[in-house]
């Protein structure tokens, strides 16, 4: 038997510079852990809540010692003594603490960090690598990744609404190859973009920031890279792009608009819903897109019922903000016909508990899934494991380059080499029915 003997909460840096949190839990066996937590940028308006101090004078508001001390205080009190083992009604016990529906009472970022602390502690007690644990003896798919070479939106200070543009190497035999591919791919895209008199400055998530015309540009430039570095679009590597629509949408006059022309007070273009679906169906024609994100605005539950009906058979529909890895959201998407897939975001919940509840909700209704990083990481690797455990076969975990994406990359590639012949690597979309 293993029990808490402290959890402590402190304040590290996050890629982006903010103050996050990181927490570290000792059993009474000496097993030491730490686990940190992401934050994002462009957020849904039902996620657990973040709890930040507010203080001008201090990160600019934006310090979480406030969550902090929740860690050192009540909800270390809840835990030390507990055996490490108790995953489930830890984080339920934590939940039931905190008292409200979106955790900002203790702040879901407090909530996580220890949340996935516990998870850690309880493998290695268990000498267990991470994703069997949390998985058990099925956990053995390796995940197609969504490699966010070009960002865009709140990710990028260019002229690109659309968050990002990924590419999705499907036709690989290992994650290895996977890797290898996207990179190859990653360095050529650099290539031509220097080429062409672009800045090859990443984003928050490692992708290229330029300043494009267009979308259409955006993905050309792809293509071009993708044929140049020596792969086929459409068959070995097919594009996927996440639009973060609720950025660019006007709720008072229901328009999705060209929200960094109008900005800049150039002349914009505006779209209704279903000239937004018109577009995107065209973008889909024109390029090998097997998969689009937030297509639309997190609130416009008839736009995405349109949207499914139109391309969902055809695609990968992600909802990302419309459902905030949240079991009560994507229920009421299941019963409205709403997308075909869930982008899972632990922080957006708050425990690995509810996030793996809302992912068997997906899988059990034919919903893929795809784990998914936030804007502002941290070099902490845990979604790597959570990807392998929960059998999902996609993840989402930016660009080929700044160590806080590279880390999860290399967390997969080791989870491969140790599973050696066990290990599967597989796009879930070949198990779907679009």
């Amino acid at each position: 038997m293993s029990y808490i003997r402290s959890v402590k909460g402190r304040e590290i840096l996050d890629s982006r510079g903010n103050p996050t949190v990181e927490v570290e839990l000792i059993t009474d066996q000496n097993v030491m852990v730490k686990a940190s937590v992401p934050s994002g940028a462009s957020t849904g308006e039902n996620e657990a809540l973040e709890l930040r101090d507010g203080d001008p004078n201090y990160y600019f508001g934006k310090g979480v010692l406030k969550a902090i001390a929740n860690i050192n205080g009540p909800i270390a009190q809840i835990l030390v003594g507990e055996h490490v083992y108790d995953q489930e009604r830890l984080d339920r016990m934590l939940i039931e603490a905190d008292g409200t529906d979106n955790k900002g009472h203790f702040g879901a970022n407090a909530i996580l960090g220890v949340s996935l602390a516990l998870a850690r502690a309880g493998a290695l007690t268990a000498n267990l690598p991470l994703y069997r644990y949390i998985g058990g003896v099925h956990a053995h798919l390796l995940p197609c990744p969504m490699m966010n070479i070009i960002n865009g939106g709140a990710h990028a200070d260019n002229s690109l609404d659309f968050q990002e543009f990924m590419i999705r190497p499907v036709g690989a035999s290992t994650l290895r190859e996977a890797v290898r591919w996207g990179a190859e791919i990653f360095h050529t895209l650099k290539g031509i973009l220097k080429k062409a008199g672009h800045v090859t400055a990443v984003g928050d998530e490692g992708g290229f920031a330029p300043n494009l015309s267009s979308n259409e540009e955006a993905l050309e430039l792809i293509l071009l890279a993708i044929e140049k570095a020596g792969y086929q679009p459409g068959k070995q590597v097919v594009l996927a792009m996440d639009c973060a629509a609720s950025e660019f949408y006007d709720k008072t006059t229901k328009q999705y608009f060209e929200k960094k022309k109008k900005q800049k007070n150039q002349v914009f273009a505006e779209r209704t819903a279903e000239e937004q679906i018109a577009y995107l169906e065209t973008l889909c024609q024109n390029y090998p897109i097997d998969s689009i994100e937030d297509a639309l605005a997190e609130g416009d539950w008839c736009g995405w019922q349109r949207l499914t009906e139109r391309l969902g058979r055809k695609i990968q529909i992600v909802g990302d903000d419309i459902f905030v890895t949240n079991p009560k959201f994507l229920e009421k998407g299941i019963e409205l016909g709403v997308g075909n897939a869930i982008l899972v975001k632990i922080n957006q919940i708050g425990t690995l508990t509810e996030t793996l509840q809302t992912i068997r909700l997906a899988q059990t209704n034919n919903y893929a899934c795809i784990i998914s990083h936030r804007s502002g990481e941290t070099e902490d690797s845990i979604i790597a494991d959570i990807s392998v455990a929960a059998n999902t076969g996609q993840i989402k975990t930016g660009s080929l380059s700044r160590s806080d994406r590279i880390a999860k990359y290399n967390r997969l590639l080791a989870i491969e080499a140790e599973l050696e012949s066990t290990a599967l690597y597989q796009d879930s979309n070949r198990f779907q029915i679009f």
